[in-house]
């Protein structure tokens, strides 16, 4: 996010306010602006491409939800408590960004240009919003939105299921490259004049223009099989190169610090193998100031030789992991965002959305690879914890 506030405060002009609505409640796919996509919750991810686009000064999320409000607040975003009587499925959206608006102009703020953005689109373009306050600020338009080109054929079925074209003649069917496209609304975001919007009580008034977003950013999420799809193209639209920048890292033991396979003698005495390279990487972190915790649902004396050989903490005969590392973060004042998760397998997954950088191994199970935000190169026992221990410190 640009430093334009404090300028804009000084001046005495109007800001350009980026709000996401975000209620608690949801029918089609429950707790869905909390559901992490590239293991970034959906509301998370809507403040990120808001803070880095360089037309917004200020993000704010409308929310009547706890634990929403801690992500956004973790996220870089103020928050803006929804009343209930405008948190229902049947709220509009106008709804809450009217209230918000109101509550902004009772801190003092005046409001030139609102950019709405909505958490269910989680491939938001930073570059897009910035395109879209543009053509409101200077460019002659009243509104702009997100869309992208298609040439597809419509069609509607009428009452008696009887087929009618809406954006073609049906008995010419011209080719490609001899018709005009058409511009599919994607949902993600919306910016337009504040005065406007209140005169006219919806998003679309006065002079609209369309910013083009590639169709692969196109998705919205209304039902599971939209998360899916989110979650499986995220990797094609993320950044992935993007810095682990963390205060501790937390990790499974089987399957993480091991290969996940055990050796049993004739007496039952388990034995595991472990990576050397592993027990670098954590002495690597313990000397730059980074705490370290295993967090294990077994209780074997192996794993507690080996924390005490590595000198972190250890968790053991841990049902719950998501309760666990909330406790164990509070106690030490490490937001959840802050840390690290490196897990593998499917008793990993509630700890890895709780944090803000969740991470499998590379041969980790498919329910696991589909909340994380990144996916190392190597496998359990193989060198996969000290593949993080170097991203964390490179960072």
């Amino acid at each position: 996010m640009s430093d334009r506030p404090a300028e804009a405060a000084r001046s005495g002009t109007a800001i350009t306010v980026a709000i996401i609505p975000a209620r608690g409640g949801s029918q089609g796919v429950p707790r869905k602006n909390v559901l992490p996509v590239g293991g970034v919750p959906l509301v998370a991810r809507a403040v990120a491409a808001a803070r880095a686009a360089q037309s917004v000064d200020r993000v704010v999320v409308s929310t009547d939800d706890a634990e929403i409000a801690r992500i956004a607040a973790d996220a870089g975003a103020d928050v803006v408590a929804r009343p209930a009587e405008i948190a229902g499925s049947t709220a509009s959206s106008e709804s809450a960004l009217l209230h918000t608006l109101d509550e902004l102009a009772r801190q003092g703020h005046e409001v030139g240009t609102v950019v709405f953005l909505q958490a269910t689109s989680p491939f938001i373009s930073s570059s897009g919003i910035d395109e879209a306050v543009a053509m409101v600020d200077g460019g002659g338009y009243e509104s702009a939105f997100s869309a992208f080109e298609t040439y597809g054929f419509l069609w509607a079925r009428d009452a008696d299921a009887t087929a009618t074209a809406l954006n073609h003649d049906a008995a010419r069917r011209p080719r490609r490259q001899d018709r005009d496209p058409h511009y599919w609304e994607t949902g993600a975001f919306y910016a337009f004049g504040a005065e406007g919007f209140r005169r006219s009580g919806h998003r679309f008034f006065g002079r609209v223009g369309i910013v083009a977003v590639p169709e692969l950013s196109a998705v919205e999420i209304d039902d599971h099989a939209q998360l899916a799809l989110a979650r499986a193209i995220a990797p094609l639209v993320d950044d992935t190169s993007e810095p682990i920048d963390v205060d501790a890292v937390v990790t499974d033991f089987d399957g993480v610090h091991t290969d996940d396979t055990a050796l049993i003698d004739a007496h039952g005495d388990e034995r595991v193998r472990v990576s050397r390279s592993d027990g670098m990487g954590v002495a690597r972190l313990r000397r730059a100031g980074i705490p370290v915790l295993i967090l294990s649902t077994e209780t074997h004396p192996v794993v507690g030789a080996r924390a005490a050989k590595l000198q972190v903490e250890v968790l053991q005969s841990i049902d719950d992991k998501a309760a666990a590392i909330e406790r164990w973060a509070a106690a030490r004042g490490i937001p959840l965002s802050r840390i690290a998760y490196l897990g593998n397998d499917v008793n990993d997954v509630p700890a890895m959305e709780r944090v803000g950088w969740p991470i499998a191994v590379a041969d980790a199970r498919p329910e696991a690879r589909a909340i994380a935000r990144r996916v190392l190169s190597r496998r359990g026992g193989d060198g996969a914890v000290r593949e993080l221990a170097e991203l964390v410190l490179g960072a």
